[in-house]
């Protein structure tokens, strides 16, 4: 084996860095970077996004538009993704920083069924979402996460600082007090998934009229113990 030339000792004294760091929550510069992040000109989801439970499974829904500064940088953006065999997660925020977030949580699902053989619980994967937010690396987004698991249908609304909290029906986003006004409205605890989709139509329907940052149509995400299906349309009356 070659012997170093150099003396690293130097070098290494004055830095106690953890060999397996970082790990969460530790990353540098982590609060300069989320300052930053909340005022650069990078493309932004205005957005609303719509999640509602159901008996059957959960509906999610977001508009398709995408601001830079104050233009639409984009009228066809899609912000609902699957993140699991039997879960989708909506994005709200810095689209960079939402694209990375959902490779991070198909890679991280793939990796537990692989290990462990069977998939992650919604409990389990709501808890790694708001950890890897919470750990400074994904800035700034606010996602919903809705899925089916062993114990039934799943909605979680997750902060951009990592609080998770589990809802019948949530919404995220600048048009969100508009949806909200609607699903405080048609919400039942006995609706069917097609009765929510049209819920979830109502509601983003209610925020593209009323909130410049949303708008240019509609994604929905129905997940059910089958499976999830991502639609796509631009006119609101095939859903309503």
């Amino acid at each position: 084996m070659r012997t170093p030339t150099g003396d690293l000792s130097g070098e290494l004294s004055d830095v106690d860095q953890p060999v397996f760091g970082p790990e969460l929550g530790e990353f540098d510069q982590s609060e300069q970077r989320a300052a930053s992040a909340g005022e650069g000109e990078g493309m932004k989801t205005g957005t609303t996004t719509v999640g509602i439970k159901t008996a059957e499974g959960v509906v999610l829904a977001t508009d398709m538009r995408a601001s830079l500064g104050g233009m639409v940088s984009s009228k066809d953006v899609q912000k609902v993704e699957q993140v699991h065999p039997t879960g989708a997660l909506t994005i709200a925020g810095s689209v960079s920083a939402a694209q990375n977030l959902i490779s991070t949580l198909k890679a991280e699902t793939s990796l537990y069924e692989a290990r462990r053989g069977k998939d992650m619980s919604m409990q389990a994967l709501s808890t790694l979402t708001g950890n890897l937010l919470r750990s400074g690396a994904f800035f700034v987004v606010q996602p919903i996460l809705g899925g089916v698991d062993e114990e039934g249908s799943h909605i979680y609304s997750i902060d951009a600082l990592g609080g998770t909290t589990e809802e019948e029906y949530t919404v995220t986003g600048s048009g969100s007090q508009y949806a909200l006004g609607v699903l405080e409205q048609e919400h039942r605890e006995d609706l069917t998934v097609d009765e929510a989709t049209t819920v979830a139509a109502k509601a983003i329907k209610s925020a593209v009229e009323r909130d410049l940052a949303s708008g240019n149509g509609i994604n929905v995400a129905v997940v059910t113990e089958d499976g999830v299906d991502v639609t796509r349309h631009k006119e609101f009356d095939e859903l309503l």
